[in-house]
Parts: C-alpha cells; sequence; structure tokens
C-alpha cells in the first residue's frame, strides 16, 4: 500500500512538472517552466519519493557545466560579430526568395551545430523578420525554414542542443567526432529534404514578389543587439561640425589656410587612437575565432567535453581584459535552473517504477536489428518527444538503454543511442511545442519590433506532420 502511494504521490508530481512544462501560462498557476520545474522537485522530496541528498545527486554537474559554458562561449562569439555576419550572407548576392529559404536553412543547421539551436534562433529571429519586411514576404515560411533546419542541424553534434548533451554524458559511448560521423549523413540528407518540402508547400506564396524590390541593406539588417557602435558617434559628429563651423567664422578670409592647418592636424591626431581601436579590436575578435575552433578541435580530439568547453569560456573571459558581468548576465540561467529542477523530477519519476514498467512492455518490439523495431522505437520516442519534451524522454530511456547493455550488443547499443538523439531532436518539428527552438522563434517573432508575426499552432502543424514523418524516416534508414 505504501508503494501505491508513493506511485500515485510521484506520478502526481511529474504530472505538475510536464503540465507548467507544457503549458507555462496556465490560469490558475502562471509561474512559467523554471518555477514548475522547481515546484515538481520539491514535490518529489515532500511527498518522500526522494531524500533531499539523492535529490542533489541526481543534479548532473558534468551537464550543467558544458550548458553552462557552451552558453558563455555563444554570447562572446556573438559580442565579435559571428552572428552579424551570418547574418549578412543570408542576402549577400541573394537569387530570389528561393534562394534565400535555402540559405536560412544552411546558415540555421550549421550554426545550431556549433553553437546550440535555441541560441541561433534567438538571434537570427531578428535577421529573417527584417528580410521578410523589405523584400515584402509573408514572414510565416521563413521563420519554419529557421525554426525546422535548426533542430534537424542541431542532431548533428553533441554540443547542438540539451538532450545530445545529455546523451553525451549518460552513453559513455561517444566522443565527439565518432557522434557526428554517425549522425551527419542522416543531417545532411534531412535538412536537403525539410527544404525541398518548404519549397514544394510554399512555392506559390514565394513567386509572389515584390517586382520593385530594392536591395536589402546590409548595415539595416543588424539587430539592436548586435550592434557594438557607440548611442553618441553622430552627436559627436554634429558637435565637431558645429566646432568647425564656429572656428571659420572667427577667423578672416587670409587666414583660412591656417585655419584648415590646424583642423588637419587635430585630426591627423585623432586618427592614432582610432585606429589602434580598430586595429585593437580586430584582433580580439580573431582571438575569439581561434579560441572556438580550438574547442572544436580539442572536443574532435576527445578532450572531456564540460572542461573543454569551460577551458574555452574562460578563456574568452580573459581575453576580454574586462569585467565579464555583462556578458555573464546573457547566459540563462533561467534554463540551468529548469534542468536542475527537471534532473530531480525525472529521478523521482524513475523511482516510481512506472518508466521501467512501460519499457519493459516495449523492449520486446523495440528491437534495434530490424526494420519493425526500430519503427516501434522511433514511434515511442516521437510520442513521448511531444508530450514529454525531448529532454526529459531523452533522460527517462536513456536510463532504459543504460540498463539494458547486458542484453545488446556494443554496436546494437550505440546504434540505440542515435536514434534516440535523432529522433527525439528531429521530432521537435512535428508541432509547435515540440522543441524550445520552436517556441523562441514564435515569441520572437510575437515581441518583434520590425515586423511583429504570430505564428499559430496550426500553421505549423500543417507543415511539421509532413516534414517530421519524411526527415525522420530518411535520418533512421541511414543511421541503420
Amino acid at each position: 500500500m505504501t508503494a501505491l502511494v508513493k506511485v500515485i504521490l510521484g506520478s502526481i508530481a511529474f504530472a505538475v512538472f510536464w503540465f507548467l512544462a507544457v503549458f507555462p501560462a496556465v490560469p490558475f498557476l502562471p509561474i512559467g517552466r523554471t518555477a514548475g520545474s522547481l515546484l515538481g522537485a520539491l514535490l518529489m522530496v515532500v511527498f518522500q519519493i526522494l531524500d533531499p541528498g539523492d535529490a542533489y545527486n541526481a543534479v548532473d554537474l558534468q551537464i550543467l557545466a558544458l550548458l553552462f559554458s557552451t552558453m558563455v562561449v555563444s554570447v562572446y562569439l556573438e559580442r565579435a560579430d559571428m552572428f552579424q555576419y551570418l547574418g549578412k550572407f543570408l542576402s549577400w548576392k541573394s537569387n530570389g526568395v528561393k534562394d534565400l529559404i535555402c540559405r536560412i536553412c544552411l546558415v540555421s543547421a550549421v550554426s545550431s551545430a556549433l553553437f546550440t539551436n535555441d541560441t541561433s534562433c534567438m538571434v537570427l529571429t531578428e535577421f529573417v523578420l527584417k528580410i521578410a519586411r523589405q523584400k515584402n514576404l509573408p514572414p510565416y515560411p521563413l521563420l519554419l525554414a529557421l525554426a525546422s533546419s535548426a533542430n534537424i542541424g542541431s542532431s548533428a553534434t553533441l554540443i547542438g542542443n540539451p538532450q545530445n548533451l545529455v546523451i553525451a554524458i549518460e552513453s559513455g559511448l561517444f566522443s565527439f567526432g565518432s557522434f557526428m560521423e554517425g549522425m551527419l549523413p542522416a543531417m545532411i540528407v534531412g535538412l536537403v529534404l525539410n527544404a525541398f518540402i518548404l519549397l514544394v508547400m510554399f512555392w506559390k506564396v514565394l513567386s509572389i514578389q515584390n517586382e520593385d524590390e530594392e536591395d536589402v541593406n546590409l548595415r539595416s539588417l543588424l539587430p539592436a543587439t548586435m550592434s557594438h557602435l557607440p548611442s553618441n558617434m553622430n552627436e559627436n559628429r554634429n558637435v565637431g561640425h558645429a566646432d568647425t563651423q564656429g572656428l571659420e567664422s572667427r577667423v578672416s578670409s587670409d587666414e583660412h589656410e591656417t585655419t584648415h592647418l590646424i583642423v588637419h592636424e587635430m585630426s591627423e591626431c585623432d586618427v592614432v587612437p582610432n585606429t589602434w581601436t580598430k586595429w585593437r579590436r580586430i584582433l580580439w575578435k580573431t582571438c575569439v575565432y581561434l579560441v572556438m575552433v580550438g574547442m572544436l578541435v580539442s572536443l574532435l580530439m576527445d578532450f572531456n567535453m564540460s572542461w573543454t568547453a569551460t577551458g574555452a569560456a574562460l578563456a574568452l573571459i580573459v581575453l576580454g581584459f574586462e569585467d565579464a558581468g555583462p556578458s555573464l548576465e546573457k547566459v540563462s540561467y533561467s534554463l540551468l535552473v529548469f534542468f536542475c529542477g527537471m534532473f530531480i523530477t525525472v529521478e523521482g519519476f524513475e523511482k516510481t517504477g512506472i518508466p521501467s514498467l512501460l519499457w519493459d512492455y516495449a523492449e520486446r518490439y523495440a528491437e534495434v536489428t530490424s526494420a519493425k523495431g526500430i519503427a516501434i522505437l522511433a514511434l515511442v520516442i516521437l510520442v513521448l518527444s511531444n508530450s514529454l519534451s525531448n529532454v526529459p524522454t531523452v533522460l527517462l530511456l536513456g536510463a532504459r538503454l543504460t540498463g539494458s547493455r547486458a542484453s545488446m550488443s556494443l554496436d546494437e547499443l550505440k546504434k540505440a543511442w542515435l536514434i534516440l538523439a535523432w529522433v527525439s531532436t528531429v521530432s521537435g518539428n512535428l508541432t509547435l511545442l515540440g522543441s524550445a527552438a520552436n517556441l523562441i522563434v514564435c515569441e520572437q517573432a510575437r515581441r518583434s519590433p520590425h515586423l511583429a508575426y504570430n505564428l499559430s499552432f496550426w500553421r505549423h502543424l500543417k507543415f511539421g506532420v509532413p516534414s517530421t514523418i519524411a526527415v525522420t524516416v530518411v535520418g533512421l534508414t541511414l543511421i541503420s
């Protein structure tokens, strides 16, 4: 009876966490995802499903350190104008709207694989909306291209999304290079297929284009958060211009030559510090890019992922040679707290025995040695990812795969982990609530000052269903 009570109470705590994670603004408890995650964790302790010591031990510090460090690296890459250059590429010598869709897919996928999908969507959404406004295009095909490609592209690397970070630590089977080797072919083919589906579904919409369209001004594509120019630049220019006019008005006509010499000497004196500031920034940006390349090379050389990312983040902080507070404030600490609560909540749900019971029933059918078994396993992952969210799904099923080491060969186990990584990531494209990247794009577009747009659930679903099914099947074929 006591065990039954714990099962019921643990299920209630997990249901509270799930409901607030999927619907963070419910009228009767609009506390958000992060607070909902902490509430679920607290209920697991209050209901005595976990004792406080087990709850603290459930928090995986390696994953938190890796997630925190990659966010810090992304902040400094943004300061070094990396995303600005990616945004410029979207409109550089563009050959029409179809070409623009393909570029958005490519830039979104590559940046997500290297800088995580959430970061890419957060920064690139503003670029996409500005391009849509200037080209007089409906924004929803471009937003769908951005979000869906970010999810697909993030599957290629262990640092591409949070669920891959969990797989990197929990499986213990993959190096950075071996994981990318297993996932890259599926990602490339899935990305091409996704772009093809976008072009087919929105061909007529994308063909309606303003014939008098002007070239996109690259400078106007820079969002406010990406601009590093001082806000008083124009004021300084105006003041300098007024001073020069006042000086000239106080001299006679035969003294103009002397005045111009003085002004010329003053401008030459200003060139030295301005030139030094320019080259100093170029040198700093070069160092930032070298640190990023060094981090990727170190990961490919199988160095510890958490410490490698932490070392890269600290190197960038030191190279900044200034107070790191403003940069560290841009880190999403609410996401880190959300992960802490989620780790505890999922661990408590594991203690109820319900995930083990369901897996024992499905395991006999979900064998990775047959096409039927792979299809069943993929269907289970897809349903769970869109009902529980992808990271809790990976935590739950990952624990089951770890417990199946004795009954599976090493190759079968690696294949099962790759299938889990692929389907849990790509299934985020099924619905608007399927991944955080979708929600970020939707929220950024809704609040944008450039072209506010509300991407509806049903509009996303019409594209998400065919894209997810096709991309998932093709990727599973290549992975298998």
